[in-house]
């Protein structure tokens, strides 16, 4: 993970408490007068700046190569912020789980939830070297998926069996989930198979599918939702 920090005069009328909300950077392309849009979360805010986090992969595309080479006094636009998705509160426990994208979001729902919060987290990143010391309530666990551990074992979906590792709670349970587009349906059908919940404490959303562009992504989601 990589963080990038941008302020400036530019942010002025930006509006606040917008930690975990979304924005769209806009990358420009060299051989196209299209900007390419990548959407993004926002990892913490202070008055005059906001924290990005980037996902950094080994095919490094135009967002992960722009955030490795940006410098003190480069420009990128920014749009939004969109609407905020937390983990609905008051509950009696709380499930939280994504991969390394929805990370950033995750920091910031555990970070909200109050102290005698109980339940987990199940968070999934590449290696061991990717672990982040996260603000949590005390009992909420945090369990790490290493996924290139996990590939090497051959476990398919290794955030879902994680998941379903975990006890049966009793009482309103939060559910909160992001990762791969596929991953998520899985994860969305054993959970509701598992919990009797209202609608609003039941979160679960896609923040990219695999080999797949995030404009298919955009389609692939609205065609899930209908």
């Amino acid at each position: 993970m990589l963080r990038i920090t941008l302020g400036g005069a530019a942010l002025a009328d930006f509006p606040t408490e917008q930690a975990s909300a979304y924005v769209k950077l806009v990358f420009p392309q060299t051989n196209s007068s299209r900007p390419l849009l990548r959407t993004y979360t926002i990892r913490h805010q202070t008055a005059h700046s906001i924290d990005i986090d980037f996902a950094l992969h080994d095919a490094k595309g135009p967002a992960s190569s722009w955030a490795m080479n940006a410098q003190v006094g480069d420009c990128i636009l920014v749009g939004g912020p969109g609407p905020k998705r937390l983990v609905t509160q008051p509950a009696d426990n709380f499930i939280i789980a994504g991969d390394m994208t929805a990370l950033p979001a995750i920091s910031v729902n555990l970070a909200m939830l109050p102290l005698n919060a109980t339940g987990f987290a199940i968070i999934e990143v590449t290696t061991r070297a990717d672990i982040q010391t996260l603000e949590h309530p005390a009992n909420m666990k945090l369990i790490w998926v290493i996924a290139n551990e996990e590939a090497a074992q051959n476990r398919d979906n290794p955030l879902l069996a994680h998941i379903k590792a975990l006890p049966q709670f009793s009482g309103l349970t939060s559910i909160w989930v992001a990762c791969e587009f596929n991953g998520m349906k899985l994860i969305r059908k054993y959970l509701k198979e598992r919990y009797d919940l209202p609608k609003a404490y039941f979160y679960t959303s896609s923040y990219w599918q695999k080999g797949h562009s995030e404009d298919e992504h955009k389609v692939a989601k609205s065609n899930d939702t209908e």
